[in-house]
């Protein structure tokens, strides 16, 4: 069995039960001690799992749990770049785009140095920073005001009322979670509407989420598959969620270079 599928099985086992222990795998994978310990190792620097003695546990807190961004900022790296990659290939020179916050959203905004004549409305900090440092006088950029969250997001009446007013050609939606039956979800109510507000004045409406999203929930629905135009994510994502999230929307698969040997 090849590392890659040793670490879904893993990662499939810990979303069903919420922890793994090292011994246990090792009789069901039947290979050594310290090969289920590098598979653990791998997960948990990709952000997946969260090793403890003797084993690991789920990553997945509660609904209203909410990372900070330098906590989300290291997390699947790898998967981000080649997802912003994709998304960058959306955007077209002189058009008008949203992007919400978030730590993918964020490396997107890098991505950016060679599309001329750019009009970008944010409601992340942090987007706009990464955007105006490139110092490109043939780009406006458009911060909303707002309540600033542990996110780095603006969120609240002030910026879904700037947003209300706007119409605009692409938006990219960053999320917290997609899962069945609750859609594409955030753990702050504010951030929500916020949000909500960026895909109703959208004219195409795109999601970038590496594929650890999935299965997670937050508190809030922003919009549900069918609501979506595009959704960018990587190889990572299971096959039963392509098939799914296939049949309710366009679904593009972001290519993942791998390091890890077989076994």
């Amino acid at each position: 069995m090849l590392a890659r599928q040793r670490q879904e099985v893993i990662l499939d086992e810990v979303r069903r039960t919420g922890a793994v222990q090292v011994g246990e795998l090792v009789q069901r994978l039947g290979v050594s001690d310290m090969t289920i310990r590098r598979d653990l190792d791998a997960l948990a620097r990709r952000g997946l799992v969260e090793k403890v003695y003797g084993g690991a546990t789920s990553t997945i807190g509660n609904s209203t749990d909410e990372p900070g961004f330098e906590a989300k900022s290291v997390r699947q790296l790898t998967e981000k770049e080649a997802i912003a990659k994709l998304a960058a290939d959306e955007i077209q020179p002189g058009t008008a785009i949203g992007m919400s916050a978030g730590t993918t959203t964020w490396t997107l905004a890098r991505q950016l140095d060679d599309i001329p004549d750019l009009t970008i409305v944010t409601n992340s900090v942090r987007v706009a920073d990464a955007l105006q440092q490139r110092g490109r006088v043939d780009r406006t950029v458009v911060l909303t005001g707002g309540v600033r969250t542990p996110s780095d997001a603006l969120v609240g009446p002030v910026a879904v009322q700037s947003l209300r007013s706007l119409h605009l050609d692409l938006v990219f939606l960053g999320v917290h979670g997609m899962a069945p039956r609750a859609g594409f979800t955030t753990p702050n109510l504010n951030e929500s509407e916020t949000n909500r507000a960026f895909a109703e004045a959208a004219g195409r409406l795109v999601v970038v989420a590496d594929s650890s999203k999935w299965s997670t929930v937050g508190i809030s629905t922003i919009v549900d598959f069918d609501e979506v135009d595009l959704l960018i994510s990587d190889e990572g994502l299971p096959p039963d969620a392509r098939e799914l999230l296939g049949e309710h929307v366009e679904l593009l698969l972001a290519e993942q270079r791998s390091t890890e040997e077989d076994e």
